[in-house]
C-alpha cells in the first residue's frame, strides 16, 4: 500500500520534474550562448584593435577563460541558483580513501579517451582528414602558467561548482543515479569537442558519484585538479622535453632510420623521463581497474525522495525545452568541430 501511493506521487511529480530539468538546461544554454557570444564580440573588437593578439595562444586562453569563468559560468550560477535544491548530506573522507578514487578515475579516463581517439580517427579517414584535437594544439603551444591557471585552478573549481554542485543538488531529490548522469552528460557535451566527450562525461559522472556520497565539493575539485595537473602539466612539460612538435615534422616529411635515431640520441634524457611517465599511468591505470573490480560493490546509488517512474524517466529528464536545446547547442558545436575546425 506504502509503496502504491508513493508511486502514485512519483507519477504526480512527473510534469513539475520535467519543469525542473527544463530550467536547469534553459541556464545551461543562455549561459553557453554568452560565453560564445562574448568571445565572438572580443574577436570582432580585437581584430581592428589588437589583431596580434588573436595570434597569441596565451592572451586566447586568458580570454577564453575570462569569457567562460568570469561571465558565462556566474550567468550559469545565478540563474541556476533559482531552481529549487536539496541538501546533499557531508561525510568524511580519509586521504587514504581519497587517493584510491583518484586511482579509480585514470582508467575510466584512459579507456574512455581510447575509444574516443578510435571514434575520432575514424571519422578523419572518412572525411579524408585527420580531425584536430584542439586542446592538444593549446596546451602544446601556451605558457605554462597560463596553462596552470587555467587548467589546474579556474578550471576545476569553476566546473565542479557548475557541474557537479549546482546540477547535482537540484537533481538528487530524483534520485542519485538520475544526477550523476544528468551531471555527466552535461559536462561532457559542454566539452563542445568529441576528442574530450567520452572520457569528460565518464569522469564527470564519477566525480559527481563522489560528490553525491561525500556532499562535499572540495573532494571532487582535488580531484580534478590532480588530473588536470598531470594532464596539463606534467604530460606537457615531457612532450616538450622529447621535442613531440619537431618529432612529427620529420615523422611526416618522412625522415630516415638514422636520422631518428639522432634525433631520439639528442633528446635522451627527456625521452628517458618520457619512458617513466608512461610506465607509471600505465601502472596507475592497472592499479586503477584492480580498486574498480575490488570495490565494484559499494558503487550503490540511492533512490531519491522522489522516483520518476521508469517509462517516463529519459522523456522526463532529457525531452523537454531546455535539455534539448542544451544538447542541441553543443551537439552542433561537435559537428563543427569535427568536420570544420
Amino acid at each position: 500500500m506504502e509503496q502504491t501511493e508513493k508511486m502514485d506521487v512519483c507519477s504526480d511529480a512527473t510534469p513539475d520534474a520535467g519543469k525542473q530539468f527544463s530550467r536547469i538546461g534553459i541556464a545551461f544554454v543562455i549561459g553557453s550562448a554568452v560565453i560564445y557570444g562574448a568571445q565572438f564580440l572580443l574577436s570582432l573588437l580585437l581584430k581592428d584593435w589588437r589583431s596580434e593578439w588573436l595570434a597569441d595562444t596565451n592572451i586566447s586562453l586568458l580570454l577564453s577563460a575570462v569569457t567562460m569563468y568570469g561571465i558565462g559560468m556566474p550567468i550559469m550560477y545565478l540563474l541556476i541558483k533559482k531552481v529549487p535544491a536539496v541538501a546533499i548530506p557531508r561525510h568524511s573522507m580519509s586521504v587514504g580513501k581519497f587517493l584510491l578514487a583518484l586511482l579509480m578515475c585514470y582508467p575510466i579516463m584512459y579507456c574512455s579517451n581510447l575509444i574516443g581517439i578510435v571514434i575520432t580517427s575514424m571519422i578523419g579517414l572518412l572525411k579524408g582528414s585527420a580531425v584536430t584535437n584542439q586542446v592538444l594544439n593549446v596546451v602544446t603551444d601556451a605558457d605554462m602558467v597560463v596553462i596552470f591557471a587555467y587548467m589546474v585552478i579556474c578550471a576545476p573549481i569553476m566546473e565542479e561548482l557548475i557541474f557537479r554542485k549546482l546540477i547535482v543538488d537540484r537533481t538528487a531529490r530524483y534520485g542519485q543515479k538520475v544526477a550523476v548522469v544528468v551531471s555527466g552528460i552535461m559536462f561532457g557535451l559542454f566539452h563542445g569537442n568529441l576528442n574530450q566527450f567520452i572520457y569528460a562525461t565518464l569522469l564527470g559522472m564519477f566525480l559527481a558519484f563522489m560528490y553525491v556520497k561525500t556532499g562535499n565539493i572540495k573532494i571532487s575539485i582535488g580531484i580534478h585538479m590532480v588530473i588536470n595537473f598531470m594532464g596539463g602539466i606534467i604530460s606537457t612539460l615531457l612532450l616538450k622535453a622529447i621535442h613531440y612538435e619537431e618529432l612529427m615534422e620529420l615523422t611526416y616529411n618522412g625522415a630516415g632510420v638514422e636520422e631518428l635515431m639522432q634525433f631520439y640520441i639528442t633528446y635522451l634524457p627527456g625521452w628517458i623521463l618520457y619512458t617513466l611517465y608512461i610506465l607509471f599511468i600505465f601502472a596507475v591505470v592497472i592499479t586503477g581497474i584492480v580498486l574498480l573490480v575490488v570495490f565494484r560493490k559499494r558503487f550503490v546509488l540511492d533512490q531519491g525522495e522522489v522516483v520518476l517512474p521508469k517509462e517516463k524517466r529519459f522523456r522526463t529528464i532529457f525531452v523537454n525545452p531546455g535539455m534539448l536545446l542544451f544538447a542541441l547547442f553543443w551537439i552542433v558545436m561537435i559537428i563543427v568541430q569535427l568536420f570544420v575546425g
